[in-house]
């Protein structure tokens, strides 16, 4: 059995992580799947409700490191990502997205010689204002598995040299479709049965959009 460390830390990660973890458990080998929460989202609405209601598996390690600077919180990120690999000797590390948990996660795996996933490969903005874009391609850089959402991900990648090819054995490419996709087939029931706010608005079914937007 395979041993997955995976690594989150940050709200969309939260997301992702539930609808992969329980993946894994449904294939007919199952892989033995160890979770680590940075911390670097922490308060209740940020954090704790998305594990209570998104039925996501209590973390087997919280790292509680939140706030900072991105340099600090990367390095503390960094080192206790390095004990808690060195503890459990992963088959593969597996990361999401393009967050500080993202960049300290990968790294630490690879100074390890140990097989990096990267869940959202491909993903560009070409705006090198934002720390986002920078942890993004560094980690894309330094992964074994590119699991990209859109076709486009994968350009982006083929445009820097990761594209497979006959001569590579790793990375390797793979166009996995949007786990945010998932995540909304497989709890738009449970949001329906959950939210008041459609009738407190006076919205209709279908109707409307919803969208939330934040930058530092």
């Amino acid at each position: 059995m395979k041993k997955i460390l995976t690594i989150i830390g940050a709200r969309p990660q939260f997301v992702k992580a539930a609808v992969v973890s329980r993946a894994m458990q449904q294939k007919p080998v199952k892989f033995k799947e160890i979770i680590v929460h940075t911390g670097q989202h922490y308060d209740a609405n940020m954090s704790q409700v998305f594990f209570d209601e998104m039925q996501i598996p209590t973390p087997d390690y919280h790292l509680e490191i939140g706030g900072g600077s991105h340099g600090e919180m990367t390095g503390k990120m960094l080192i206790k990502i390095e004990e808690v690999i060195v503890k459990e000797k992963p088959d593969v590390v597996l990361v999401y997205g393009d967050t500080n948990s993202t960049l300290a996660g990968a790294l630490a795996a690879v100074k390890l010689h140990i097989p990096v996933a990267h869940v959202e490969a491909g993903l560009r903005s070409y705006n090198r204002m934002m720390p986002e874009e920078h942890n993004r391609v560094l980690t894309d850089h330094v992964s074994d598995y590119l699991f990209c959402p859109t076709e486009t991900a994968v350009e982006n990648l083929s445009k820097e040299g990761l594209a497979p090819c006959a001569l590579r054995l790793t990375p390797q490419v793979f166009n996995t479709g949007d786990v945010m996709y998932d995540a909304f087939l497989f709890y738009s029931e449970l949001a329906k049965e959950k939210s008041t706010i459609i009738h407190n608005l006076n919205l209709e079914d279908n109707d409307f959009i919803l969208c939330t937007i934040h930058r530092a």
